[in-house]
């Protein structure tokens, strides 16, 4: 049991916890999109979730060609970031890479968000993380990814998508919270 709660230290462990995660949750994906289709699939939930989408900031990717349409949203987060910002496509190792390092940066970031709220908020914890992997399944793929136009609206995607990114993030929810809790022991 902790002694005193720290905001600081609880950041400190679900950034830890949020990087374990996105490693535990890659490659449970991995695994689990070679069960399914016989194909590797990494770096996020709507790694499934391919196909260009016909809307939003990514709305040009359906004419662009065939390696777009095969980006999963992490990828096409930070083609756009790059284009917006750099005024760089980039090419398609450089997605890939960009793609994972999208899907780190989210994993610590709310991881950190889970860890510093835990200090504040202990219930939050409940339910061993699974109810913190189902919120950011909620808000991120089936809210922000398709809003932001980085894939299709949810309604266009079969049932066995959803199943797959809500255990991923059931997966990715559960370990943030072991990591922090061993943490939390030790800070």
């Amino acid at each position: 049991m902790m002694a005193e709660r720290n905001l600081w230290k609880g950041l400190a462990a679900g950034v830890a916890g949020g990087l374990v995660a996105s490693v535990v949750m890659n490659q449970f994906q991995s695994w689990l999109g070679r069960l399914m289709s016989g194909t590797e699939r990494s770096h996020g939930a709507q790694s499934l979730q391919q196909g260009s989408p016909d809307h939003g900031a990514a709305r040009e990717l359906k004419e662009r060609g065939s390696d777009e349409q095969e980006d999963d949203a992490a990828m096409r987060l930070a083609n756009v970031v790059s284009e917006g910002v750099f005024d760089h496509s980039l090419t398609q190792a450089e997605k890939q890479t960009a793609g994972t390092a999208v899907h780190y940066v989210f994993g610590a970031t709310t991881g950190a968000w889970y860890g510093a709220t835990a200090e504040v908020f202990p219930v939050i914890t409940a339910g061993a993380g699974l109810p913190f992997g189902s919120f950011v399944w909620l808000t991120a793929d089936e809210g922000m990814v398709p809003a932001l136009g980085l894939s299709k609206p949810p309604s266009e995607y079969p049932l066995s998508i959803h199943a797959y990114a809500l255990t991923s993030h059931l997966v990715y929810g559960l370990t943030p919270e072991l990591v922090r809790r061993g943490v939390r022991r030790v800070l």
